[in-house]
């Protein structure tokens, strides 16, 4: 019996409008994205800043256009505040997100972030001591012990210009987090934190409860090191695209998942600018890539089965 690849194909908002550089995309309204975002195949979106942020509201947006609400980035502080003053600011989103069916929570990092600021990335913040590493674990495993009793997975996002950037970062967390957080895997984001795509999956796939299904184009993320650029210098030179138009082998990625029983969403994410990668074609370039390699993946369990 070949056991069915149990994935759903999502897309993030950010294909239209980018919430960081409001200059791209900002214009084009949510109806846009989400009509566009269902012609193509996709099945959910994640938020953006142009959703409703009630849940009723949210869900009649959403269930016109025939979607589900996959997750929602949140904007955490573990790294200043205490577990408590992180349980009472997420209140609102996580009552959101369970309101409306998703079952993981986008957990990226921005306390002392440069991801937003027009900073050179080597000047993101770290960890050095073993004891910062541990205190920002432990109220990591205490907050996603919360939000996992109520019905959500905290999906941690390494992220660039964070604490947790590099391949490094990301094994150092998962050794020291307990279970109940699970780990967001962003093929793009490793790949340009400077990892190998595969290997970092292969390790950590166990813990992988949500994909984030970015490609990368090498030239440009050598540049953005060797010129010392910022996050968004990077992005709005187009470090990053949509599957099947950069360099990594998203048919191994899918292969890994499949061969570890991974079942979530597969979210496409691939900031750009609007005007140089139009958003409905790069949309339906990338859900084509995916669906494709998504039915081969499949396929070839079938025939190494027979």
């Amino acid at each position: 019996m070949v056991q069915p690849f149990n994935v759903k194909i999502g897309i993030n908002p950010i294909s239209w409008s980018n919430d960081d550089l409001p200059s791209l995309g900002g214009e084009t309204p949510l109806e846009v994205a989400l009509s566009e975002g269902k012609a193509t195949g996709y099945q959910g979106f994640e938020l953006g800043n142009k959703f409703p942020r009630e849940s009723t509201a949210l869900r009649e947006i959403l269930a016109r256009h025939g979607l589900e609400l996959v997750s929602g980035w949140y904007s955490g502080r573990l790294a200043q505040r205490s577990v408590p003053e992180e349980i009472e600011a997420v209140g609102s989103h996580l009552r959101l997100l369970a309101d409306n069916g998703a079952k993981v929570m986008v957990y990226g990092e921005v306390a002392d972030s440069i991801q937003g600021s027009q900073v050179p990335l080597y000047k993101r913040p770290r960890f050095f001591r073993d004891e910062q590493w541990q205190a920002y674990a432990d109220k990591l495993t205490a907050f996603a012990r919360y939000t996992l009793a109520r019905g959500v997975r905290l999906a941690y996002h390494h992220h660039m210009g964070a604490y947790v950037e590099t391949p490094a970062d990301v094994d150092e967390l998962m050794a020291r987090v307990g279970h109940e957080v699970g780990l967001l895997f962003d093929s793009g984001h490793i790949s340009f934190g400077g990892g190998d795509a595969l290997a970092m999956l292969a390790k950590h796939v166990k813990r992988v409860c949500h994909v984030h299904c970015k490609d990368v184009r090498p030239q440009v993320i050598k540049l953005a090191r060797n010129r010392n650029w910022s996050f968004l210098q990077a992005v709005i030179n187009g470090a990053f695209t949509v599957p099947g138009d950069g360099a990594l082998d998203f048919k191994a990625l899918l292969e890994l998942l499949y061969h570890n029983g991974y079942q979530g969403w597969l979210v496409l994410e691939a900031e750009q600018d609007p005007v140089v990668a139009p958003s409905y074609e790069f949309a339906e370039k990338g859900y084509r890539h995916l669906r494709g390699l998504v039915d081969s993946v499949q396929r070839d369990a079938k025939v190494e089965t027979h």
